[in-house]
């Protein structure tokens, strides 16, 4: 058989794509696993060794404040580095523990020290802006070693953009020294006028200490051990003394512990569901960042550790059912920071809601336009949405009353600047070029398209804003009627009526048997099937009928992998199942479509998505959701396919197993009658039994347990304390 060669084309016919703005690039394969931790503003990505920019292919450093303030640390061994035995990260997301041997160590050509003789513990955590390291070395062989340990360091002072891949014309002066027989200093003089510093400090003190390594000499004998202590500081003064190692991470722990003893559990009869909720709510708990305004979920690790206005409410939209308090902080730093003035460069319009805000050098500089930057259609509809969610689930009218302002200016931006031409429905059109193109959910560049391929242009009214909004302008009216405001409720209440009967005749598409992905600035509908269509489902703008049709497609292989609902149905032009939002898979996207398949008493259709996210979770490192993953179709004995860049953890994603329990249990909160209502409960036939204990309706708690017999759950109540009645309610 002849094989026909396909010469190489000319240079000049080569042609380059065109490069999104703020692309995350992919250039090198990873070499070794990557384990993350965080505290407050603090984040590091480490390799499995504990390393930082040993191996390829990882967004490595100790990051604070959106700048990197390490990106180099290698321990090595006689000039070594080590054999990795293993490395495994604390359930708490606190302490990383790596256990590294020797390989043969060689003088003059002589073995001296054979492979694992010795053994280092290596544990690493962080706190108060500081990442602290232990390396605990024993010798294990019957005589003694003699010894040399390196500790490797530098730093570049990256802007988190440049690590990303955005390369910068300019940069500011880096210098780097030692300043102390056992404390190194490397520091940044940025274009922004603000010099940034990193610490490092040696206990005990290093045989040699340079601007770029310690060095360390020991005799160590038979059964003997040694321990190094290596503290990184970042912007701390020369003169702050860290604390010890043990005292930082029993504060640590203690600090992570009492910030959650009144919290809701969940226990099922699945131990591997049980250790898939454990860890969503540990990196929950990561996470979550004490602010000036109350607990906020950063949205990801490492790309989007920072206040995300779309990924904050609705991280807080989906534990609003065993942690409100999340919502009301995330409600109120929002509001703090909406926009007051318009301001093109940012996409600011009053009334409008945080989209990102940074706090790096580029950010600060203008090279990047996410300073404070508000580029986003639908987090000013969700802050109204959340809003009067958080006061339903807890009937906190004092919260709610203090937020009305920042609630009627949103409302103001929905019916003003949010809808330029009149029409009834809010659109989008980045004020700066350099802004997001695209500034829904899906914020790609090609997410919004026609059918045959052509980029949606003008301003664009996305399917799944127009039911956010209908959302928050129902659940306005209810709350502006309790606080007395008659008028503003019964407008509120005719807008949203008037939005649904409008939404339906506009973006129906009976051809494809589901809504239109978008409307371009010609009023021309997107004909695209997408899983935007499945979110309306959530919002309850849709007619039973159309919901039914909805949900079926939604659930056909075009749309489900098997793992979960894809963003984009195949065969649909542009579909990719490796893309960022044209073929993926997002668990928090299935989670809130989840909701909506509950809100129309779809339970079944619950069900397969809640089983397909599951086994995808089972296969997933650490049991962990990512951000997405491919959405290839299901293969025996194959699990899902990864996506090389998508943040893990990220929250949205971490508390979507907590959201499809409540779509299953049918979960309702009723403040005034203190009543919680299982709605059509079901349970997925992998878990037979599930525990909720401590769930709280105002100062009153109740454990309920739940056990599947085929088809039908029992509910049993173990506990109550205070005033509160648990009901099952069947409906149609």
């Amino acid at each position: 058989m002849s094989i026909d060669r396909i010469a190489p084309a000319p240079a000049a016919e080569i042609a380059a794509i065109p490069e999104a703005p703020f692309h995350i690039p992919a250039t090198e394969l990873a070499t070794r696993a990557r384990c993350t931790l965080k505290y407050c503003d603090t984040f590091a990505v480490l390799d499995s060794h504990g390393d930082i920019g040993v191996s390829a292919g990882g967004p490595d450093g100790l990051f604070h404040n959106d700048t990197r303030f390490l990106s180099h640390l290698k321990f090595s061994m006689n000039g070594c580095q080590p054999l990795l035995l293993g490395s495994s990260l604390r359930d708490d997301n606190t302490l990383l523990t790596a256990d590294l041997t020797n390989l043969d160590i060689y003088i003059d050509g002589q073995i001296v020290v054979q492979q694992h003789t010795l053994h280092v513990a290596r544990s690493v955590f962080l706190w108060q802006n500081k990442a602290y390291q232990r390396l605990a070395i024993r010798n294990h062989g019957d005589r003694p070693i003699e010894l040399q340990l390196a500790v490797d360091f530098a730093n570049d002072f990256a802007d988190i953009f440049e690590v990303r891949g955005i390369w910068r014309q300019r940069r500011g002066v880096a210098t780097a020294g030692a300043i102390g027989p056992a404390q190194a200093l490397l520091s940044y003089q940025g274009l922004d006028g603000t010099r940034r510093r990193t610490t490092l400090a040696f206990d005990p003190q290093p045989n040699e200490l340079s601007q770029k390594s310690a060095h360390y000499r020991f005799n160590l004998a038979a059964g003997a051990g040694a321990l190094i202590f290596v503290t990184v500081g970042c912007d701390q003064s020369n003169e702050e003394r860290p604390a010890p190692f043990r005292h930082g991470l029993r504060a640590v722990h203690r600090e992570r512990r009492q910030g959650w003893w009144n919290g809701t559990t969940v226990e099922t009869s699945n131990h591997i569901f049980n250790e898939v909720l454990c860890r969503s709510m540990a990196d929950l708990r990561m996470l979550i960042t004490e602010t000036p305004q109350g607990r906020y979920p950063y949205a990801g690790i490492p790309w989007y550790s920072t206040t995300f206005g779309r990924d904050g409410l609705i991280a807080a939209l989906q534990m609003l059912w065993f942690d409100p308090t999340v919502a009301r902080g995330v409600l109120r730093r929002l509001a703090f920071y909406q926009a007051k003035v318009d301001d093109p460069a940012a996409d600011a319009q009053p009334g409008k809601i945080l989209h990102e805000m940074r706090s790096g050098e580029m950010a600060a500089l203008h090279e990047v336009p996410f300073g404070l930057y508000y580029g986003s259609v639908d987090a000013t509809p969700l802050f109204v949405l959340l809003a009067g969610l958080y006061a339903e689930r807890t009937g906190d009218v004092d919260t709610f009353a203090e937020l009305w302002p920042a609630i009627e200016a949103a409302l103001n931006w929905i019916d003003g600047p949010g809808d330029p031409d009149g029409d009834g429905f809010v659109e989008y059109r980045r004020t700066a070029e350099r802004g997001l193109a695209n500034q829904g959910w899906k914020d790609s560049h090609d997410a919004i398209f026609h059918a045959d391929g052509r980029m949606a242009d003008g301003h664009i009214a996305l399917a799944e804003v127009q039911g956010y909004v209908f959302a928050a302008k129902e659940m306005a009216a209810r709350w502006a009627r309790r606080l007395g405001h008659v008028q503003t409720a019964d407008r509120l209440e005719t807008e949203a009526n008037r939005l649904a009967e409008r939404f339906e005749a506009a973006f129906w598409r009976p051809e494809l048997e589901t809504y239109a992905v978008a409307l371009d600035g010609a009023k021309e509908p997107c004909c695209v099937r997408t899983s935007n269509a499945g979110q309306l489902l959530f919002t309850g703008i849709l007619p039973s009928k159309r919901a039914a049709q909805v949900a079926n497609g939604l659930l056909r292989p075009e749309f489900f992998s098997g793992w979960g609902i894809r963003t984009l149905a195949r065969g649909e032009a542009r579909f990719n199942p490796m893309s960022y939002h044209n073929g993926s898979i997002w668990p928090h996207d299935n989670a809130l479509i989840a909701l909506g398949f509950a809100r129309y008493g779809l339970k079944r259709s619950v069900e397969r998505v809640f089983k397909g996210l599951f086994d995808a979770a089972s296969h997933m490192e650490l049991r962990r959701l990512p951000e997405l993953f491919c959405g290839f179709q299901r293969q025996r004995s194959r699990g899902p396919t990864l996506y090389p860049v998508a943040c893990s953890p990220q929250a949205w994603a971490s508390a979507t197993p907590f959201t499809l329990l409540e779509a299953s249990l049918g979960l309702e909160f009723d403040q005034p009658n203190h009543e919680i209502r299982l709605r059509n409960p079901i349970l997925p036939e992998f878990l037979d039994e599930v525990v909720l204990r401590n769930l709280r309706l105002g100062q009153s708690s109740v454990d309920l347990r739940l056990r599947r017999h085929m088809d039908e759950v029992s509910v049993d109540v173990p506990r109550r304390q205070g005033k509160i009645q648990v009901s099952v309610v069947f409906s149609r």
